[in-house]
């Protein structure tokens, strides 16, 4: 049998598209079948190879392509799904991470926010924000070097906020006449105020105080995460990922347990950044966040697994059933027909 044009692209075309498959086959059945996961992968597309060939002796025969094109896409499946997982986590990894650790830091900035707006205080939240204002700026006041100390414009800022408390606040004295001294006054004056203005029990202000830190500490290290590079985002996110969900239900069971579970009722949670190189985990995030590079990769999971199967039918005209010499296999690369010869 003569080997044409299209025969030898078709085997080009297939062994190119089944090796790929097979490559991406492998490392997407590795997090199941660890080192079987290569066998598995090989006999698949082989079997995908031998089926294409089949599928384009039946279709030049003109046999029915049916059974074989059931089989090919039962066994193709196996393999799509290997390959969406194994493409879908290697170049979605590092956004996955990062959706992650944003995730999970919004969770502890809406604990603070919730746990601020259930503890007891002397002023409403509108007061108690412009009063926290005014400590920030006579802060500032007492360390400036110009002034330092209670002068007189830190006494305007205690002033104003002493009208907003409804109390009067205890002008304090620095330990020493240096910046270190004015540090610790500032300190302790904004403190004075802060719990003028709270009325809070010891394990009320212990828990404010530790939200507080904790959110301080995480939104400082996801700032810093998210900057780095994906090689250092992929090797480090599920530790950090991990030690922040800890400290959020560790801090949420606490404040259920300090303000009363009728007063603040806490939903725990959990990563899913275990999960991150799962079959399972690959299609629940492409459907949860379906969009362009989501599509892109279905189509060239598709094109890899069922491509081939595709253009051998399309290519492949039908010959006549037991008459292949009759038939014609240029498919849609050419319309020539053979002509017949009459022998007398």
């Amino acid at each position: 049998m003569r080997i044409k044009a299209t025969d030898l692209f078709l085997a080009i075309l297939a062994l190119m598209l089944v090796g790929v498959s097979f490559w991406q086959t492998w490392l997407g059945l590795s997090q199941i079948f660890g080192g079987a996961s290569f066998v598995i992968a090989l006999v698949l597309s082989l079997l995908l190879l031998f089926l294409i060939w089949m599928l384009r002796e039946a279709k030049m025969e003109g046999k029915s392509t049916t059974g074989l094109i059931v089989m090919y896409i039962f066994i193709a499946s196996f393999c799509f799904i290997a390959n969406f997982n194994a493409l879908y986590t290697r170049f979605m990894k590092t956004e996955i991470y990062t959706t992650e650790i944003k995730t999970v830091n919004d969770h502890l900035n809406k604990l603070e926010a919730d746990v601020d707006s259930r503890l007891t205080y002397g002023v409403d939240a509108k007061t108690r924000q412009a009063i926290l204002s005014d400590v920030n700026q006579l802060m500032i006041q007492i360390q400036d070097p110009a002034n330092s100390g209670i002068g007189p414009e830190a006494r305007a800022i205690v002033s104003r906020t002493e009208k907003k408390l409804g109390k009067s606040i205890t002008p304090l004295t620095p330990v020493n006449q240096t910046p270190a001294g004015y540090k610790d006054l500032a300190e302790r004056m904004g403190q004075q105020i802060i719990d003028m203005m709270e009325v809070l029990n010891p394990d009320e202000k212990a828990l404010k105080s530790d939200v507080e830190a904790a959110v301080l500490k995480w939104n400082k290290k996801t700032q810093q995460l998210i900057s780095e590079s994906p090689e250092v985002i992929n090797s480090t996110a599920v530790g950090m990922i991990d030690e922040m969900v800890l400290d959020y239900n560790k801090l949420g069971n606490r404040a259920e347990t300090t303000l009363g579970a009728n007063k603040y009722d806490f939903e725990p949670t959990k990563s899913t950044a275990q999960d991150v190189g799962k079959i399972g985990y690959a299609f629940r995030h492409a459907i949860d966040n379906f969009g362009m590079y989501q599509f892109v990769v279905l189509l060239g999971c598709i094109l890899l697994d069922f491509g081939i199967m595709i253009i051998v039918l399309l290519v492949t005209e039908s010959g006549s059933a037991g008459n292949r010499g009759n038939s014609n296999d240029g498919g849609i690369f050419g319309n020539k027909r053979r002509s017949k010869t009459l022998i007398d």
